[in-house]
């Protein structure tokens, strides 16, 4: 059995000295590898210098850094190896920075080329010839552009691979979370989704809900439950083939 987690958390740059990350310690990816450790897997595990990492003797470790790193490594691993699930349990930014400019950059700009601003700032980034933003300015404007969703490849990669999910809001109701969750396994194709509300996160307690392709929903309280029921659910759908 061959088991691929991602964890942690990606970071993008903005320059070669700064970066928009989050805020996700690994923890539950952690435990999650451990609990398939102790199945005797051989586990991948895909995270970053930041985030908690198994013990090497638990898990092969894969850094990367970026949204696009991680979709790089993503498509060599499962190029390379056939795997009984991939938990993709990683926080992945939503969004990159496309350009970063000063506000005068910015007031310029709008005053030169007021029709196609996103274009304007592409030039005036690329304009640039340090490899650090300047500090002497009061404000940094920052134009973000959308990541590809790295999820959406996995199962493209390996079809009959176990793929878990994982969606999280902050502070919402239950049944806004659960099917906000259901919509992402179907678009995600993905065999469990777990969801989670931040609000609900501290430390080790981790109130989780795991829904399967029947929406069926089974309900933990920490990471070592999450870690474990995400085990025996990959577990029992994998004798069911």
């Amino acid at each position: 059995m061959r088991i691929l987690i991602t964890a942690g958390g990606t970071s993008e740059k903005i320059d070669d000295v700064r970066a928009i990350t989050n805020h996700s310690s690994g923890k539950l990816g952690k435990a999650i590898a451990e609990a398939f450790s102790a199945e005797g897997a051989t586990i991948d595990y895909i995270t970053t210098k930041q985030a908690l990492h198994p013990d090497n003797d638990e898990a092969t470790i894969h850094l990367i850094e970026s949204t696009a790193d991680l979709a790089a490594k993503l498509n060599e691993l499962m190029t390379a190896h056939r795997y009984t699930a991939v938990i993709h349990s990683m926080a992945v930014s939503d969004f990159t920075p496309e350009s970063s400019v000063t506000i005068e950059d910015l007031q310029d700009t709008i005053a030169a080329k007021p029709d196609d601003l996103a274009l304007a700032l592409k030039e005036k980034v690329r304009e640039r010839t340090e490899k650090k933003i300047s500090s002497d300015t009061d404000h940094l404007v920052i134009v973000l552009k959308k990541n590809p969703k790295v999820i959406q490849q996995i199962k493209q990669l390996q079809p009959e691979t176990i793929l878990v999910g994982f969606k999280l809001l902050v502070d919402v109701p239950m049944i806004q979370l659960l099917d906000v969750a259901k919509a992402s396994m179907e678009k995600n194709d993905a065999d469990f989704i777990l969801a989670n509300d931040l609000a609900e996160i501290s430390g080790e307690k981790h109130h989780g809900y795991l829904i399967n392709r029947h929406h069926k929903v089974k309900e933990a309280q920490t990471k070592s439950e999450i870690a474990q029921l995400i085990k025996q659910e990959v577990l029992k759908l994998e004798e069911a083939k």
